[in-house]
């Protein structure tokens, strides 16, 4: 008998509830998967106390963690209930990003649920949040919720980007698409997959033209378009997707999706995480210009392996 699959929800500090909670216990549910749920607590005003003692500081963040540990067992006692196997943990830490890698390192999870938190883009810009700091480490697969319309997903949406000369990511398009089907079966959803697909954002030379305007206004666009459908058919139909939930789109990758997602009233989009180290390519899409746009939960797959 194969061992329990485990999923991690990491919860916030200030013994909020959150659609994660929804999401995560429907899709454990749905999965026969065991559920951890996690705080990382820190609240600075409480760590840098300045009218108390050091052996009084430490009795309050203690007594701080034991009320948000009997606060999430409290909100694990109705999922336990519907058969939900779960379990709490509250770790008092100022930075939670190499705590939750340790975590997945010692505990090893099928995926990390968490709510999003939606920054301002001058906080942005300024800080780098711990969404994406999570978003470029996580070294399994990442679910940020948001705008929650059903616990459970009914609408699901694989975007990929099939077409790459150099073969660096062969492999991981099928990939997305197996975690995508995985989940819309899970889940009894339906499944689409899209293309997005920007020629404006291609670089010519790249493609053997002499300049973007021979590019743009010869046949070899055209020819290169064509490509790109051959590329996406074949990738859809190996992995089992029909025609009519093939979607080839031609636009900027992220306002493509989110008009989509807005659209159809889709739940969650699962895309690929490649590049964040200095490449800056996504398959699919920018994540990261995506993360705080969508009008749905994101599914981010990390590859496996890819060469440096």
């Amino acid at each position: 008998m194969s061992e329990q699959s485990r999923f991690m929800l990491v919860v916030s500090p200030l013994m909020e509830n959150s659609p994660a909670f929804d999401r995560a216990a429907a899709l454990a549910k749905a999965s026969d998967a065991a559920l951890h749920i996690v705080a990382f607590d820190y609240l600075e005003g409480l760590a840098t106390a300045s009218m108390v003692n050091e052996q009084a500081l430490e009795q309050m963040r203690l007594g701080y963690v034991e009320r948000h540990r009997q606060w999430l067992e409290e909100q694990a006692r109705p999922l336990r209930k519907i058969g939900v196997h779960v379990t709490t943990e509250v770790i008092w830490v100022e930075r939670p990003l190499q705590e939750i890698l340790i975590h997945l390192k010692e505990q090893p999870m099928a995926v990390v649920i968490k709510a999003l938190k939606h920054e301002s883009l001058l906080s942005r810009i300024m800080f780098t949040p711990v969404d994406i700091h999570l978003l470029r480490e996580c070294p399994v697969p990442l679910h940020f919720v948001s705008h929650v319309k059903h616990a459970l997903p009914r609408k699901i949406v694989a975007a990929v980007d099939p077409f790459h000369r150099d073969g660096q990511y062969e492999g991981f398009n099928d990939r997305i698409l197996h975690e995508a089907a995985k989940l819309a079966s899970t889940c009894n959803a339906e499944l689409d997959v899209i293309y997005a697909h920007d020629l404006s954002s291609i670089s010519a030379e790249e493609f053997g033209f002499d300049s973007g305007s021979t590019f743009f206004s010869s046949s070899k666009a055209k020819a290169l378009f064509d490509a790109q459908s051959d590329a996406f058919r074949e990738l859809a139909e190996r992995n089992g997707i029909p025609p009519e939930h093939q979607h080839m789109i031609m636009g900027n990758p992220a306002k493509v999706l989110s008009s989509y997602a807005g659209a159809y009233e889709v739940d969650v989009i699962v895309m690929g995480r490649v590049g964040h180290r200095g490449l800056g390519r996504l398959v699919g899409s920018t994540v990261e210009d995506l993360l705080y746009k969508m009008p749905c939960s994101v599914w981010v797959i990390s590859p496996e392996e890819l060469a440096e």
